[in-house]
């Protein structure tokens, strides 16, 4: 697999869209004009595909073909509907765990949580359509293939996602060190999902606001925090602990 797969030009950007293909983000020149560009434009705000606006020499690195101001990153896997996953899910299984990632933005990170989340049986993880890590070849290769194995759905954003799946009877937690509580001390057996932040800034404040309960691990160190994919593990493995209790 190339290190990221590519499709280049506006109208190949556009049939694509078009054809409901899995991009995770589209980089346009700064400046362009005309109306294909306007079309493309229009397409990428609708279907609320990751845009962002850069210098040409940016394009010209990205690809040595004839870009014509237009690179996008399509994604080795397809992204689930986030309402009809739930509903799937919820229909077979009584307690499920899910994994609501705000903003995690480094590949291997998300790699590595996406490997602990098929080994610990998470049913679905939730990421935000813009902010979050995209699905790269090093993505696929941190995470072991377990990609290919654990459902992925975007929401426009994590708040509105965790009100959804309280509304559905699920208890949302936050791992934080905001709070007086340890992981140690939440019940997990239940139907829950679990919410970690993006690297450096955590979860965001309005999230945050919004779950339920928040727990934090113990640290006995210096260092005062945890990398994010090791905190998701631990968080995961104690659900898992309890649940084969």
């Amino acid at each position: 697999m190339q290190k990221t797969d590519q499709i280049y030009g506006i109208r190949a950007i556009i049939e694509a869209i078009n054809a409901e293909k899995s991009i995770d983000k589209v980089f346009l020149q700064r400046g362009l004009s005309g109306d294909l560009i306007k079309e493309l434009e229009s397409l990428v705000r609708k279907s609320g595909i990751n845009t962002s606006y850069v210098p040409i020499e940016k394009l010209n690195r990205l690809t040595k073909n004839n870009h014509q101001g237009a690179v996008a990153n399509i994604s080795p896997i397809d992204f689930h509907d986030f309402e009809g996953l739930l509903e799937q899910i919820s229909s077979k299984k009584e307690a499920p765990l899910l994994l609501l990632l705000d903003q995690v933005s480094d590949v291997r990170n998300f790699g590595a949580i996406i490997r602990t989340a098929e080994c610990t049986g998470v049913d679905a993880i939730i990421i935000p359509k813009h902010g979050a890590a995209p699905v790269t070849a090093d993505t696929v290769k941190t995470s072991a293939g377990a990609v290919f194995k654990v459902p992925i759905t975007k929401v426009d954003h994590i708040k509105d996602a965790v009100f959804y799946l309280q509304a559905t009877g699920i208890k949302v937690i936050a791992a934080t060190e905001k709070t007086n509580k340890t992981i140690y001390e939440l019940r997990l057996k239940e139907a829950c999902a679990i919410v970690m932040g993006a690297e450096g800034k955590g979860i965001s404040p309005s999230t945050l606001k919004a779950v339920d309960e928040k727990g934090k691990l113990p640290l006995l160190g210096e260092i005062e925090s945890l990398n994010v994919s090791v905190a998701c593990a631990v968080f995961l493995y104690e659900v898992v602990r309890q649940r084969q209790l």
